[in-house]
């Protein structure tokens, strides 16, 4: 079965959750800000002794970007990869999907587990998540 594409939440393309290994490359991305292979390939090698081959992270990020995760750019015979999402606008987008998921999947039951955990935060914690949903 292959992996989900990217959806849509209203008009924003929602982008495809991560497997643990896309979770890796992107981060080695996200840090560096764009990246060559070979660099993201040393980083997650990098104290550790399962070191991934040059083949398997390139074909990690090929796929990252035909899942528009990933922007390519060729540097003499080099390609470089940059996010297309910031690390922030990824946990967003995911957040909001994984959410409206849960309450189209559980409708008033999800709702009211949310509601009992709001409930149950101090308020400093409650403000604090408020000042968050007015900035996104």
């Amino acid at each position: 079965m292959s992996a989900p594409r990217s959806s849509t939440h209203g008009s924003i393309r929602v982008p495809p959750p991560l497997h643990e290994l896309e979770a890796e490359v992107m981060e080695a991305v996200w840090e560096r800000g764009e990246a060559s292979v070979r660099e993201v390939m040393r980083a997650l090698n990098a104290g550790t002794d399962r070191e991934r081959a040059y083949t398997t992270i390139m074909t990690i990020m090929a796929r990252l970007g035909g899942k528009g995760l990933l922007e390519r750019r060729r540097q003499g015979k080099t390609d470089l990869y940059s996010p297309r999402y910031t690390r922030d606008q990824y946990a967003d987008l995911r957040a909001r999907a994984e959410l409206d998921s849960i309450v189209d999947q559980f409708g008033e039951l999800a709702l009211a587990h949310i509601a009992r955990q709001w409930a149950g935060l101090d308020p400093q914690r409650r403000r604090a998540l408020q000042r968050l949903a007015r900035e996104t």
